[in-house]
């Protein structure tokens, strides 16, 4: 029966053909539409008796590269088809399952494959959307040499492909506060105190080896590492502003998308030069995996999406709550006078603040103007850098990295100057 429901429309017609032939050889007494009658409706079904009874053993890998790629990006998957079988097989219809956001199903036709015979297929995915992807299962379908009979058959390994946001490169800019407990003063207290009076603690499973202090592991007799590495340790916190009515615009051009890219290119240029950092959204921390380095924080951000909040109050407790950071960097869609008396609160003395402020109006679908949006920008520009917040303005189709060296100038509001309107002209 499994071989009855493998056949295709060329099988069937053949079958209802040869039943036809039958029919009227019967009634016309024609022996000869007799034996063509017979010869047409076995040839089906010998074909789906063989396909049924093929046992072909195939083994699949699958093999990204990269495995993690940028919006627009390409990727190359390989698929690996091997027979383990002493027999050849015949001809083999094989389709990959991938996401329709990722481009079409591929499909390949093999016409023979040897015994331990190898097989290798190439093709490309892209997707001009963040998100993680899974490709796969592969499946096979088994033909005969007619096409009178199909029978698919399907892997179950699958494996998955990262889109990740866009990375624009940035120039280095010096932030002070970078280091938890003061910049320069690090090597002096370090040099001043000696070696001896660097207070230990026990040893932890992950500490490096390089830190332990053999004085004091002889002293208590027990495993004891020096303690001012945590104590130095970069550590900083980046907040990403979700919230949908918080952001303009639709698709991967929306002021949405424009902040998780520059929240991307802000961490992983802030990764490269040392400083730990963790996620922070409107909806609390983001968890991030300790050994995943900028690539964790990549991943995070590939699959963020909008949230349905309206402040960014669970954000802000939890920056508040993390502690030990010496630098914060905010990116934010449109921004109320609370919520910037909010956020600029958390900046205290040995805490350097840095607003990405996205300038909403340049994403307005209407082309109406909204005064009440602008004077909240402008009300909060004005909170946050009042309180020693550095600013950085992005309107729409403005490269971070060409205002990203404002935000190293302490004590002024970062950003393009304002277009000039004929009215200011005169």
């Amino acid at each position: 029966m499994a071989g009855l429901r493998a056949l295709t429309s060329r099988g069937r017609s053949f079958l209802a053909s040869g039943a036809a032939a039958l029919l009227c050889a019967f009634f016309l007494g024609e022996h000869d539409l007799l034996r063509v009658s017979v010869l047409i409706i076995a040839l089906p079904l010998i074909a789906a008796l063989v396909v049924a009874r093929t046992r072909y053993r195939l083994s699949c890998a699958r093999r990204l590269d990269p495995a993690r790629v940028e919006v627009g990006s390409d990727s190359t998957v390989t698929v690996r088809l091997e027979n383990v079988t002493r027999l050849p097989t015949g001809l083999l219809l094989i389709e990959d399952t991938v996401p329709y956001a990722v481009g079409t199903r591929p499909r390949f036709v093999l016409d023979r494959v040897e015994s331990q015979g190898v097989r290798e297929i190439d093709y490309k995915v892209r997707s001009d959307l963040r998100g993680r992807f899974p490709i796969g299962p592969l499946s096979v379908r088994i033909a005969d040499p007619f096409g009178l009979v199909e029978l698919t058959r399907a892997f179950t390994a699958t494996d998955t492909l990262m889109v990740i946001p866009e990375v624009v490169p940035l120039p280095h800019v010096r932030l002070s506060g970078e280091l938890t407990g003061g910049g320069d003063s690090r090597s002096t207290s370090v040099a001043a105190a000696g070696d001896d009076d660097i207070g230990p603690r026990e040893y932890r499973q992950g500490d490096d080896l390089r830190r332990v202090h053999w004085r004091s592991t002889a002293r208590y007799g027990e495993l004891m590492v020096r303690r001012e590495e945590q104590q130095w340790q970069s550590r900083g916190a980046l907040l990403l502003d979700t919230r949908r009515h918080a952001h303009r615009g639709e698709g991967p051009r929306s002021s949405f998308e424009v902040g998780v890219s520059a929240a991307a290119s802000i961490g992983m240029q802030l990764a490269r030069e040392g400083l730990g950092l963790r996620l922070v959204t409107d909806q609390g921390a983001q968890h991030l995996p300790d050994s995943g380095g900028g690539h964790a924080l990549l991943d995070a951000l590939a699959v963020v999406r909008q949230s349905t909040a309206r402040s960014l109050e669970s954000g802000v407790t939890a920056l508040r709550q993390g502690g030990g950071d010496g630098l914060i960097v905010a990116v934010l869609g449109d921004l109320d006078a609370e919520e910037a008396q909010a956020l600029a609160r958390l900046r205290t003395g040995g805490v350097t603040g840095v607003a990405v402020m996205l300038d909403v109006r340049g994403w307005q679908q209407t082309p109406a103007h909204h005064p009440q949006v602008d004077e909240s920008f402008e009300t909060a520009r004005a909170v946050l850098a009042g309180s020693g917040w550095r600013v950085v303005r992005l309107p729409a189709g403005t490269s971070l990295a060409a205002v990203w060296q404002e935000a190293g100038q302490s004590g002024r509001y970062a950003g393009p100057p304002e277009p000039m309107t004929a009215g200011d002209a005169a």
